[in-house]
């Protein structure tokens, strides 16, 4: 017959722990760790190590005519700023920018608002840009010479085209993902049209809006380049597209290379400070984003 065992009982015991004593939560990280957190050192650092290699590729190539190496190329570019030249191309470009930029981002939430209210409009933001988004903004720049001739006009209406797909479509795609319970929070206080865009969609929608505005933005900046070549060539005028165009003609590689670096340090400080700035002071803020 078997019997049941009980378990051992163990003696119970105090321990005596040593008395507490306060440390400091936070460990103060070292030097090197804390700068590699800053993103616009690792930022700097890449830049640094593209132009030592475009200099080292320059030096080695030895044709400045083909290849001006990083000296030669800030020496040019801060004798066309000096000059008041790169300035004043500058300007003409960003004015005319601006206009198509606005324009494009006026129909794109016009589009967009069209789309999320009624089934017609979603089957013409469907269509319109299942036709126009695959098609190069530079494509129709001979039929806009054609239609608004030698001006800012023809400009804005490529301009327009290579904002207004890119910004309608994620702007549309980040309507879609708002929320069950927000859209109907909005239909409870009784929205409904643009009052239900502005105050429930466009906010849950932001983060994709901020990238549809930065994708656009791109397209604008290198589709105004590309057609200030053209209209350079037509003109005789023109802004930083011109200045690359004219240099290039007359073979001063150098100021080409200042031209087109000017272009990536326009595009890097619209990137990297203004829509920086929106997004710390939209998404980020509000905690949509990291």
């Amino acid at each position: 017959m078997n019997q049941h065992v009980l378990p051992p009982i163990r003696p119970e015991y105090d321990r005596v722990l040593p008395p507490f004593v306060e440390a400091p939560v936070v460990r103060a990280l070292p030097l090197p760790a804390r700068l590699w957190q800053q993103g616009w050192l690792r930022k700097a650092l890449i830049i640094a190590a593209l132009a030592l290699a475009w200099e080292a590729l320059a030096r080695w190539q030895n044709n400045d005519l083909l290849l001006p190496g990083v000296l030669a190329t800030l020496s040019a570019l801060a004798e066309g700023l000096a000059s008041g030249d790169l300035l004043d191309r500058v300007r003409i470009s960003l004015t005319v920018l601006a206009q198509g930029y606005l324009a494009g981002i006026v129909l794109a939430f016009g589009l967009t608002t069209l789309a999320v209210s009624t089934q017609l409009g979603r089957d013409l933001l469907s269509t319109l840009t299942a036709m126009f988004n695959p098609l190069p903004a530079i494509a129709l720049l001979p039929l806009a010479l054609l239609w608004f001739g030698l001006g800012t006009g023809s400009l804005i209406f490529v301009l327009i085209h290579a904002v207004l797909w890119p910004l309608a479509l994620n702007t549309f795609a980040g309507f879609q993902g708002v929320p069950e319970t927000l859209r109907m929070a909005g239909r409870n206080y009784g929205l409904k049209g643009p009052a239900y865009v502005l105050q429930i969609l466009i906010p849950a929608a932001l983060p994709a809006i901020v990238s549809g505005l930065k994708i656009g933005w791109a397209f604008a900046w290198r589709t105004l380049i590309a057609a200030e070549l053209v209209f350079g060539a037509a003109s005789g005028r023109g802004g930083l597209g011109w200045y690359i165009f004219q240099n290039r003609n007359e073979l001063y590689t150098d100021r080409v290379f200042a031209g087109l670096v000017l272009v990536i340090a326009i595009g890097l400080v619209v990137e990297n400070v203004a829509f920086a700035a929106l997004e710390g002071a939209t998404v980020r803020r509000w905690g949509m984003a990291r």
